[in-house]
């Protein structure tokens, strides 16, 4: 279960890293994901794009295990890709954005009174705890993806 899980974190975490620095560089991408329109704080912004990275990159590893080792087509291999961690990937990402708004508003915003962004240190120290969160939340829905055949065993 903890190489499934690990599996998928690794696809969310290259995602979440990926797009934090492209947001410190291109600023307008959270305009274009809804900051100033559907979110009044930038971070919600953000995390779409990191979603849909951590999504992208996520369900490409399992696309890439699992369409060689089943020998499936290239649709079927995508589809099999999406059943196995969508889910995995969503639970994930859902912890992970838990700790950091607890962080991001409670921790640094209310009790610290300190804005935390991708160019602080403690943001990426804060994220390292947020990945465990994901590890936490995912670990269960990973153990009923392979319990129940959807997904198999590392």
């Amino acid at each position: 279960m903890g190489k499934g899980t690990s599996h998928c974190g690794a696809g969310c975490t290259i995602g979440d890293i990926i797009a934090e620095p492209l947001v410190a560089v291109f600023p307008v991408l959270t305009v274009w994901l809804g900051y100033g329109t559907l979110f009044s704080q930038q971070i919600f912004a953000v995390w779409v794009l990191d979603f849909i990275l951590a999504f992208a990159i996520g369900i490409a590893f399992q696309y890439y295990a699992i369409k060689p080792m089943r020998g499936l087509s290239a649709g079927e291999g995508l589809k099999e890709a999406l059943k196995a961690d969508a889910l995995s990937l969503t639970s994930w990402q859902i912890g992970m954005y838990g700790f950091m708004a607890i962080a991001h508003f409670w921790l640094f915003g209310h009790v610290l009174g300190v804005l935390l962004t991708s160019g602080m240190a403690e943001f990426w120290f804060m994220m390292q705890i947020a990945m465990l969160c994901g590890f936490v939340t995912t670990y269960p829905v990973n153990w009923w993806l392979i319990r129940t055949g959807i997904k198999k065993a590392m």
